[in-house]
C-alpha cells in the first residue's frame, strides 16, 4: 500500500465516520467493552465475564445492523 492509498482511505474513513454517527458511537462503545475485558480478564469471576461477554455480544449485535445496508441509505 502506497502513502496515497493510505491517505485515500483516511479520507474513506473520516468521511464514513461523519456519514454514520451512530455507526461510530456503537463501534467505540465496543472497543472500550473490549479494552475493558482485557484489563480486567485475569480479576474476575465466571459470573463478571459471562456478562461482561454478553453485554460486548449485544453491543455488536447493535454494531452490525447499524452497519447494514438498510442504515446506509
Amino acid at each position: 500500500m502506497s502513502i496515497g492509498d493510505s491517505q485515500v482511505l483516511t479520507q474513506q474513513s473520516d468521511s464514513d465516520r461523519r456519514a454514520n454517527p451512530l455507526l461510530r458511537r456503537l463501534i467505540d462503545e465496543m472497543l472500550e467493552r473490549l479494552r475493558e475485558m482485557n484489563r480486567n480478564v485475569s480479576t474476575w469471576s465466571r459470573d463478571e465475564r459471562a456478562r461482561a461477554e454478553s453485554e460486548l455480544d449485544t453491543v455488536m449485535a447493535r454494531v452490525r445492523r447499524a452497519a447494514g445496508p438498510a442504515s446506509n441509505g
